[in-house]
């Protein structure tokens, strides 16, 4: 009988996945969350623009530069929901200060995390808690649809259950939604509930979990002119003023919108027919 559970058992190890191997955090600044199986990938090089480069924005920059700043010294912060106008930087200024306070000289690892994967978000802070080092768990363009439990999971980040959050993990989201939830989601919960004031509770009150809460909203033309100067004047993209007014003014029109993102949308299509590289 020994020799057969022997052999069950020596079945059973070799179908059974990997130990996953522990994080190497000294790899990288910065990481992105993999499931199927559980990893953390290191990323040579981040995606990001130069913190000086977003503009109309600076109000939300400096309070969370100053959050993230003193959550790298090992001080207390809050968690950061950075909420409003599409295209208007608000993921571009999370990777931007995260730069900003790697050249300050403080160690800080940032680990992006994707929506669809908020399950996994408990194996994820297992690895990371008790780490000698501190991280930003940044999960970009955050919602929910009125059938979404994802945002259960999210409440292990936020409030952490019975172990708490990590003391070593801030967590900052990007959303379109100031609730994470559509509008006309909530007033339709609200107006076919027995008892309104409790059907989004749970939801809505998710986004009050979040200690800092910071708006971006459509930029002026003043300020997406400003933007596309500062950034052919980061790339030593030449320009007349005059020209550049007229084409960035219809530029903007054509797309309805007026923000950081068209902004460099049109400087990508002038450094193109200008022959310079973005780069």
């Amino acid at each position: 009988m020994s020799e057969e559970l022997a052999r069950i058992a020596a079945a059973l190890e070799r179908i059974s996945p990997p130990s996953a191997a522990a994080p190497d955090f000294a790899s990288a600044d910065a990481f992105v969350w993999q499931v199927e199986p559980d990893r953390l990938q290191p990323v040579p090089e981040v995606s990001r623009v130069d913190l000086s480069l977003l503009i109309g924005v600076e109000r939300s920059r400096n309070t969370l530069l100053e959050n993230t700043r003193q959550f790298a010294k090992g001080l207390p912060a809050n968690n950061a929901l950075l909420w409003g106008a599409r295209g208007m930087g608000k993921s571009s200024l999370v990777k931007a200060i995260h730069a900003q306070i790697l050249t300050e000289g403080l160690p800080l690892k940032i680990v992006e995390l994707q929506r669809e994967d908020l399950p996994s978000v408990t194996r994820l802070l297992a690895q990371l808690r008790g780490a000698a080092t501190r991280f930003v768990l940044f999960c970009d363009d955050l919602s929910f649809s009125h059938d979404d439990e994802h945002y259960k999971s999210l409440k292990a980040v936020l409030d952490g259950g019975i172990e708490g959050r990590p003391e070593n993990v801030i967590f900052y989201a990007t959303s379109n939604r100031r609730h994470l939830m559509p509008r006309d989601m909530i007033e339709n919960e609200r107006s076919s509930a027995i008892n309104p004031g409790e059907a989004v509770e749970e939801k809505v009150s998710l986004s009050d979990r979040f200690g800092l809460w910071l708006g971006f909203h459509p930029c002026t033309q003043d300020d997406y002119l400003a933007m596309i100067r500062g950034y052919c004047a980061h790339f030593a993209i030449a320009f007349h003023e005059d020209e550049m007014r007229a084409e960035a003014i219809e530029w903007q029109a054509t797309r309805g919108a007026r923000s950081g993102r068209v902004a460099w949308q049109y400087v990508t299509d002038l450094a193109g027919r200008k022959g310079v590289r973005l780069s």
